[in-house]
């Protein structure tokens, strides 16, 4: 389960991969099911689904379909045409590492089962992508409880884009640190940053908490500064799309900036992910490939254009920041601190 009000994000059927459709969301609450890998692949690029846990269980399962599709008994060639399905996941979005984690796991997988029968490696797969799904929400309610001791009673928390169960398989990872402690008894309360161009924490950060009951209060993106002057945030906690093996985090456009305010105001800064996020193989924040979307998502809310007409724009969808202002990195399987490179690894060794 998701959520405590029932709705889920992505969910394994026998007619296929059932996906909220995020965006159509407060609107209207739409399930889209696919039942072959090319739908699911759509899925992550148009983001009918998004956030970096959710995308990597997407991909599992689009893989896992496109295992159930394939009628051969060659081993080689069920290989060769599961080898399409990979890259035609890994194309649609570059900076989750999920994304990539979660196919190469499942291509190990089918390496492993090499010489096997080709009815036997399929429900493998299946299994396997089934297996991604239960692990994150178990990862993220660790998560949740490691994260939960970071915020005090009475604390407001400041959240950037959507790290909640509509990020993940379920629960969340910024937000599930939240849900945790308000589930402890300490009265939390949260303000959602907008999070232009594509609304994140407008739309769905504010829905999923409004539905589970946790005070939650919608500011415009360039409100926070101001806010945290006044004293009215005492936690900043954010998800993360990747995180180098230096503790650089990339995340939603924006992070930064929030960033730079905490430390201008002496307010701790949280990323709470999954090991899954980190991606050792970067020494740092540098190296993270950085998304740019369609121009569309600036010029345009909804079918309504707010950009003049041949007006040039900028939309890379993620930014950087460095770890020197981030006060801890939140994991289930613990808490790293500064030094990153060592806590972090130290995390892996464990």
């Amino acid at each position: 389960m998701t959520s405590n009000k029932g709705f889920y994000t992505i969910r394994w059927l026998d007619e296929g991969v059932s996906m909220l459709d995020q965006r159509l969301l407060p609107e209207k609450e739409v399930y889209n099911v696919y039942d072959n890998y090319q739908g699911v692949a759509e899925a992550i690029r148009s983001m009918v689904i998004r956030g970096a846990p959710a995308i990597g269980v997407a991909a599992a399962m689009g893989a896992a379909l496109s295992a159930e599709a394939i009628r051969t008994s060659s081993y080689d060639e069920f290989s060769a045409q599961m080898q399409v399905a990979f890259e035609a996941l890994a194309s649609t979005r570059p900076t989750a590492v999920n994304l990539f984690w979660a196919i190469e796991r499942m291509r190990g997988l089918l390496s492993e089962l090499e010489g096997g029968e080709i009815d036997d490696i399929r429900a493998a797969l299946v299994a396997e992508a089934l297996a991604i799904y239960a692990e994150d929400i178990e990862i993220n309610r660790k998560m949740g409880n490691f994260g939960a001791s970071l915020l005090n009673d009475g604390d407001t928390v400041l959240t950037h884009c959507n790290a909640g169960a509509l990020a993940t398989a379920g629960y969340g990872t910024a937000l599930g640190v939240i849900r945790a402690a308000f589930e402890s008894g300490k009265r939390i309360s949260v303000l959602a940053d907008e999070t232009r161009p594509f609304l994140q924490g407008a739309r769905l950060t504010a829905w999923e908490l409004h539905k589970d009951g946790i005070p939650v209060t919608v500011i415009t993106d360039n409100m926070a500064g101001s806010i945290m002057a006044k004293g009215e945030i005492q936690k900043i906690v954010v998800g993360a799309d990747r995180i180098a093996a230096n503790g650089d985090v990339a995340n939603k456009i924006g992070t930064f900036s929030v960033a730079v305010l905490a430390w201008r105001h002496d307010i701790p800064f949280y990323v709470a992910a999954p090991l899954s996020t980190i991606d050792l193989s970067l020494s740092d924040g540098t190296m993270i490939p950085i998304e740019e979307r369609s121009a569309d998502e600036v010029t345009h809310i909804g079918d309504r254009r707010i950009v003049p007409d041949g007006v040039p724009v900028r939309n890379p969808a993620f930014d950087v920041t460095p770890n020197s202002l981030v006060t801890a990195i939140i994991t289930e399987k613990g808490i790293a601190k500064a030094p990153y490179s060592k806590s972090l690894s130290r995390l892996f060794g464990d």
